[in-house]
Order: structure tokens, then C-alpha cells, then sequence
């Protein structure tokens, strides 16, 4: 028999068409690896929900990050897998979007993964899935808002219901037991920038500075700006350190005395002349500082270095300066005094100054501070973190950004779930009924998705040490049986269910609605992946560069001796000597 020539060129060895060790999976098996992964990741945070959750110590080779917060570990541990990394992203965007609930999210999306994996196994097409978990998810957010108890931020009450949001937030951290002092900090800061109609502002206008030593409770608010005392010259210490009212100029030039050898170039005739040019450039430093003066200002900040000469000047004319300070310490000076920042000295005005009640140079621990409060518009806020080690300040840090755009979060949503589980259980007893009414498949997975939410309230009593299967039993009669039953939670404080509502463990709407649809996305992400292609990094070096020289072998020296060169001969060439590996011609240039 001859064989046609169409059949034979079928009967030939499948041809590759990726590179060598390329490695892809395709189907139902790399599905549910995909699945697999991302329960992996969920599991890491799995210990860090609650009030009751584990901290984590993650090392990266240089520091140490103790943390509970979701958006934190997920971003140090550097997750390899591709299809877990959005997880990562996930919790990233409820970090940014809502600041917390950043665990619960990856916990959510594992579980709906984890519930939904039997039916890929049993063959389901993943488009069905995802089709009924985006509806699951919609119908969830909205039965969230139906549930969600609106209330006015301008009344008392509504003042206690900020407070209680921010304890909630603060209740998994580290420094739980000390809500009675950093909630009322919390809510006074974004008060002030809701007054002012500048939320949306809140990551430059309130600042938290962090100074180790003494002890938690030692950490203050200060309704204005402070920072932390700059280099100083000699003089600094007789310099008045209390002004009431005082006039603030902010400059961004700097005030010392600078030869003029780099970008001048003077030829003189004779040594008298040289006199000349020195007491030029000491006119001009005088002028700046006479300028300074005599616009009336009592305290002078800059951007750029102040130089001694100029410190020893101001103090004699009773004024106080400080120089090289941080921008953004700048901008909230600017905003909270109404002062504008002058990048000159010449033509300075009474109306660019601004002014605040009270100016000090305070001690904390072991630095100074200045301090400006009761400024004219008070919406800048700094938070002053004490505490013992560097991992507790910054994780209290973390922990109060969490707080802050929780609160955030209320005063703009206006209304609030209970937490503590309640909400899932609840939201899960509507979908259960609602599966019911639904034909064919998605009946089950809709009933799946209801099953997943259940995750928050168990893992609460896993993490607190309880025996969950019995809470959650409790739980499931209080929904579904008994009227009235709607908040019930679980309860941390003796290990059975609750009215969560009344015990003031309460969170913003949004907050939960973003934590439902950003999971049920990730989950979806995730289920719509069929193959993953990894290309392996090729062997020999040069081949990625596109032939060429390979790069990187030349010693690292001679490139910056090269890149030296490149740069004195574009500055006018005319110092384009090499000076040696890495030396520059700037040498000294404060003026030496």
C-alpha cells in the first residue's frame, strides 16, 4: 500500500515550536495546579486574621519585618508562582483602595478557588464558573449595601461609630490594647481633613514619624506639623526656641557662602583686586540674609542647606532657621501656615509668610522636634510613634495607616456592616437561598461561593483556638432559623456567637463590598487560565543580547572611570582628564 503524502506528513513527530525546556501545562491539570498555588499563598495568611491572628517574622536578608498585615507579607514574600501572584495584587489594590482587609481578601479568593475545584475536576467548563461566581459576586456586594446601616458623621453618634471602626481596624494589630489612645488620634487627623473636603489627600497631609525609645503610650498627635530637628550649624543651641504667632518664610535657596569657582571664571590683575571678588561674594550672602530680615519673618526654612554664617546671623537678630528639610515636611508646613515656598530672596512680600499659633522645639526621647501647632488651616496632622523596638514602631506605623484609611473610608461611605463575621454569614445565608431558585449547574456553584464566604467566621475561631465546627453551627442556626439573628458573630472573648453589631466591632461598607468583588475577580482570573507558557533563561549569555559583545564583563571600575569622562566632557570638556576610577572634579564644593 502506498501511503497518501498528507497521512505520512501526519505520522511525523509533533514539532516544537517553543524552545528547549520551555515549560508549559495544559488543561484541566494546570488548572487545578493554578488552584493549588493560590491556596498555598492563602495559607501563609491564613494565621493573620483576627484579633487573635499570629504575627509573621519574614527576614529578606537585611531587615527584619515583624508584620499582621496582609498587604505587607504579601509584598516581602515574593511570590515566584505566576498565576498566585495575583493574589499579591489583590491585597495590594484593597490595601491602596480601602487600606484594610487586605488578609481576608486572599483568604476569600483561596476558599472560592478551593470550593469551585471539584467541579473542574469533574469537568465543568471554567467559562460556566466564572459566569455564575461574577454573578454570585454581584448579588453578594448588593445584599452588603441593602444590609449595611447608614448614619450621620456630624452627630455624636456618629462620632462614637468612627471611633469604633478605627478600634476594629486596630483590633488584629499589635497595638490593640492601646485603641483608647490612637483611635481618638486617628479620628481627630481625618476629621480635620474632612472639614476641609481633603480625604482624598490624606497620604501627604497627615504624617506619622516614628522615634524608638519610651514607651507606646508616649505617642502624641500634633494638630500641625512637626519634624524632626535638621543639621545644624554652631549657634543653633542659643536660637529662640519659642515663638507665639511667629511670621514662617519658606525658601528653597541655600544661604551660604559659596565661592563662585564653578561657574565663573574672573581674571584679575593684581592681589588687591582678589579682595574685591571675595567681598562680593560676602555682599551677596548679606543681601540674602538682609532680605530675609527685614520681611519681618521669625522663622526661616529651607530646603537646601543654612549655612553658619548665616545661622550666627539670624541669631543674632533673635530669628530661627533651620536648613535641608525633607519636602514633604516642607509642603505640609506650607499648606498648614499658608505660606509660600520662595525660590529667591529678592522681592519677598508680607503675603508669601505664613503663621501659626504656637512654634516650639520640643525634646522627644532622644531628638528634638519642632513643632507648629495651632495653625490656620488645620488639616495637616502628624502622628509622633514611641515604642520600644524598630519592628513595633513600624508595624504600629503599618497598623495606623490601616486605621486611617478606614476611617477614611467611613466618612466617605457613611455606612457600616458588623464585623466579626457576621456579614459573610449573612451573605452567605442569602445566596444559599437564592441557589435554590436557580436551574442547572450554577445552582451549585452559587451555593460553592456561599460555602467560601463562610471562611472568615471559622478561621476567626481557628486563629482564637476555638472549636469552629461548633461555632459555625450556632452561627448557621442564628442566621437561618432565628429572626433577628442578623449580626451574629463569632465572639472572641469566650468562644461562641454574639450581636457583633452591639459589641462595636463595626467596618465601613465599602470595605467589604471591595474585599467581595476584588476576590471574586482574582478567582475568576484565576479559573480562566488554561496554559501557562515559561520560558526558561537561555544558557549562554550572549544570545538574549542579540549577539554583540556580552555585557556586563567589563570590570565595573573602568566603566566608571568611562562614565566619568563622558560626564566632564559634556560639562565643556575642558576637565576631561581621567581623575582616577570614580573621582570627581566637584570635589569640595561647600565652598573648600
Amino acid at each position: 500500500h502506498h501511503i497518501p503524502a498528507f497521512v505520512s506528513k501526519m505520522m511525523q513527530p509533533g514539532i516544537i515550536i517553543l524552545r528547549e525546556g520551555t515549560d508549559t501545562s495544559q488543561g484541566k491539570a494546570q488548572l487545578v495546579s493554578n488552584i493549588n498555588a493560590c491556596q498555598a499563598v492563602a495559607d501563609v495568611v491564613r494565621t493573620t486574621l483576627g484579633p487573635r491572628g499570629m504575627d509573621k517574622l519574614i527576614f529578606d536578608g537585611r531587615k527584619v519585618t515583624i508584620s499582621n498585615d496582609g498587604a505587607t507579607i504579601m509584598k516581602l514574600l515574593e511570590i515566584a508562582h505566576p498565576a498566585a501572584k495575583t493574589l499579591v495584587d489583590i491585597s495590594m489594590s484593597q490595601d491602596a483602595e480601602v487600606g484594610d482587609g487586605t488578609t481576608s481578601v486572599v483568604l476569600l479568593a483561596g476558599e472560592i478557588l478551593k470550593q469551585v475545584k471539584p467541579f473542574v475536576e469533574e469537568g465543568v467548563h471554567p467559562q460556566i464558573i466564572i459566569r455564575t461566581i461574577r454573578s454570585a459576586s454581584r448579588l453578594a456586594v448588593q445584599r452588603v449595601k441593602q444590609l449595611s446601616v447608614p448614619y450621620d458623621i456630624s452627630t455624636e453618634e456618629g462620632e462614637r461609630m468612627l471611633l469604633k471602626c478605627a478600634s476594629t481596624a486596630l483590633n488584629s494589630k499589635l497595638i490593640a490594647s492601646h485603641q483608647d489612645l490612637f483611635s481618638p488620634m486617628i479620628v481627630q487627623a481625618v476629621k480635620g481633613l474632612d472639614s476641609a473636603g481633603r480625604l482624598d489627600e490624606i497620604k501627604t497631609l497627615v504624617a506619622i514619624k516614628k522615634i524608638p525609645g519610651g514607651d507606646v503610650r508616649q505617642s502624641f498627635l500634633v494638630q500641625g506639623v512637626a519634624f524632626k530637628k535638621t543639621f545644624s550649624y554652631a549657634g543653633f543651641e542659643q536660637m529662640t526656641k519659642k515663638f507665639t504667632n511667629p511670621k514662617i518664610l519658606l525658601l528653597n535657596v541655600e544661604l551660604e557662602l559659596k565661592a563662585e569657582k564653578e561657574n565663573a571664571e574672573v581674571r584679575i590683575e593684581n592681589p588687591e583686586e582678589y579682595q574685591s571678588i571675595v567681598d562680593a561674594e560676602w555682599k551677596v550672602i548679606y543681601d540674602k540674609l538682609d532680605a530675609c530680615v527685614d520681611c519681618g519673618a521669625n522663622i526661616v526654612l529651607s530646603k537646601l542647606p543654612i549655612g553658619d554664617l548665616a545661622t550666627q546671623y539670624f541669631l543674632d537678630r533673635g530669628l530661627f532657621c533651620a536648613g535641608r528639610v525633607e519636602d514633604g515636611d516642607m509642603k505640609r508646613v506650607a499648606r498648614a501656615t499658608g505660606a509660600t515656598t520662595q525660590t529667591t530672596t529678592s522681592g519677598l512680600y508680607p503675603e508669601i509668610l505664613g503663621t501659626c499659633g504656637k512654634f516650639e522645639e520640643k525634646q522627644v526621647g532622644d531628638e528634638r522636634f519642632n513643632v507648629f501647632e495651632e495653625c490656620r488651616d488645620r488639616t495637616t496632622a502628624t502622628m509622633v510613634l514611641r515604642g520600644g523596638s524598630e519592628q513595633f514602631i513600624a508595624e504600629s506605623e503599618r497598623s495606623i495607616h490601616d486605621a486611617l484609611m478606614v476611617v477614611r473610608r467611613c466618612m466617605k461611605s457613611r455606612a457600616v456592616v458588623a464585623g466579626g463575621g457576621a456579614i459573610e454569614m449573612e451573605v452567605a445565608k442569602y445566596l444559599h437561598e437564592h441557589a435554590l431558585t436557580i436551574e442547572g449547574k450554577g445552582q451549585l456553584i452559587v451555593a460553592a461561593f456561599a460555602k467560601a464566604l463562610e471562611v472568615v467566621p471559622r478561621q476567626l475561631c481557628d486563629n482564637a483556638g476555638f472549636d469552629s465546627t461548633d461555632v459555625l453551627a450556632a452561627l448557621r442556626r442564628k442566621h437561618v432559623v432565628e429572626s433577628g439573628g442578623t449580626w451574629y458573630g463569632v465572639s472572641i472573648a469566650d468562644g461562641g456567637v454574639c450581636d457583633t453589631f452591639e459589641s462595636g466591632v463595626w467596618e465601613p461598607c465599602d470595605n467589604k463590598c471591595n474585599s467581595l468583588g476584588a476576590a471574586a475577580e482574582a478567582a475568576c482570573l484565576i479559573l480562566s487560565i488554561d496554559e501557562t507558557v515559561v520560558n526558561p533563561k537561555s544558557q549562554d549569555p550572549g544570545a538574549a543580547g542579540g549577539g554583540g559583545p556580552p555585557m556586563g564583563q567589563k570590570p565595573l571600575s573602568n566603566m566608571m572611570g568611562n562614565a566619568m569622562d563622558h560626564v566632564n566632557a559634556s560639562k565643556g570638556g575642558s576637565r576631561s582628564g581621567n581623575l582616577g576610577n570614580g573621582v570627581s572634579y566637584m570635589q569640595g564644593r561647600g565652598g573648600g
